[in-house]
């Protein structure tokens, strides 16, 4: 054999119900997101016939947890099935561990298609002649000690790849005992170890990666999913092409304001211009802004707020100078008036939290905006 090629993915966390994503009225944000997570079986696939790659390994958590709904995972397994020409290597991760996903990976031996293979123990399996997978399954979620122990003592055929597939997070050489050293690709002669349990693409080594998962499930990464498309040969680095498989695009931008600026304006001129419907976006605010501003702020990231799958502003780090001129702007007497000196006080009180101070801010740049819209 002069050349090996697999596909590397891992965190499909298929069956994640996204309870933090609010859910717009006329909206279905978290089923969308739970379909394509469910569809990047398909795209692993169809990568795999692109690369050439008859294989694809998953490091770990392929199920968001240890008890998916018998739906999510039979038709999980529907899906790896109707891709016949691909072997599907799962390796159980923390989500999913042996310890409290038993059934489940009983469930996967017993009723899964043939070219499914649940990686139960920490075993060589034979992929193909010359290619030996090394896996380092999970046994419960936390163990305390190098998930990817074993592989030093597993053994190969002579002249065989060896392909390492393990979950957990790398340490650079600690004493805790707790992670998988980057060096164990070296100390276990590894051709490649495939990693799991970090979200985000990263190469911690050349032949030591994580591939992230291949549909982004959280503001971190800057980006949509990938798998990475391996093609391995005997004495040579590991080549590694990424291939992006996500649908939707978790972002994050910041918008820096300040006093007397436009403020939607500045908040157009940081937004995507094309695939908002697809796009999860946070935008962080930080600044100085009077009231008027913040709350054409708040005005102008509800009107657009609708364009995208997601959209928040965060505006924790966005300082708000009040006024007296606001206030009149509210009432100039009687309990409106009132009301809004006793937050513009809190919101500037330096003996009261920043919590109960941004609270206070919040609670009075809404009553200016609902006293602006009932005299519009």
């Amino acid at each position: 054999m002069t050349t090996f090629r697999f596909i590397h993915a891992s965190d499909l966390h298929l069956g994640r119900r996204f309870g933090t994503i609010p859910e717009p009225p006329d909206g279905n944000v978290r089923g969308r997101l739970m379909e394509a997570r469910h569809g990047a079986i398909d795209r692993l696939a169809a990568a795999a016939r692109q690369h050439g790659a008859g294989h694809v390994l998953l490091a770990g958590d392929t199920f968001d947890t240890a008890t998916p709904s018998d739906t999510v995972m039979r038709q999980a397994l529907g899906a790896m099935a109707a891709a016949a020409d691909v072997t599907w290597w799962l390796l159980p991760g923390n989500h999913d561990n042996l310890r409290d996903a038993e059934p489940l990976w009983e469930a996967i031996r017993r009723d899964g298609p043939a070219n499914v293979r649940a990686l139960a123990e920490a075993a060589p399996v034979a992929m193909t002649e010359g290619a030996t997978l090394l896996p380092c399954p999970v046994a419960w979620r936390s163990s305390g000690r190098d998930p990817s122990e074993p592989l030093a003592a597993m053994e190969s055929p002579a002249g065989a790849l060896r392909i390492g597939l393990a979950h957990g997070g790398v340490t650079d050489f600690t004493e805790s005992g707790e992670s998988i050293p980057p060096d164990r690709d070296r100390t276990a002669g590894l051709d490649y170890l495939a990693l799991g349990d970090w979200h985000g693409r990263m190469a911690v080594g050349p032949r030591v990666h994580y591939s992230g998962s291949p549909e982004q499930d959280r503001f971190k990464h800057a980006r949509r999913g990938v798998c990475l498309a391996v093609t391995l040969a005997a004495g040579a680095e590991p080549d590694i092409a990424e291939v992006e498989t996500g649908l939707f695009l978790w972002d994050e931008r910041d918008l820096a304001l300040s006093d007397g600026q436009d403020p939607a304006a500045a908040l157009a001129a940081v937004l995507p211009d094309a695939g908002r419907r697809d796009i999860l976006l946070r935008v962080r605010a930080e600044g100085w802004i009077g009231l008027a501003e913040r709350t054409e702020l708040v005005r102008a990231a509800d009107r657009v707020a609708p364009e995208f799958a997601h959209f928040e502003l965060a505006a924790d780090g966005l300082q708000t100078r009040h006024d007296p001129a606001d206030l009149d702007e509210i009432d100039r007497a009687g309990a409106l008036r009132q009301a809004a000196g006793a937050l513009m006080a809190a919101a500037d009180d330096p003996d009261l939290s920043r919590t109960d101070r941004e609270v206070s801010r919040d609670a009075l740049a809404r009553l200016y905006a609902y006293v602006k819209d009932a005299s519009a």
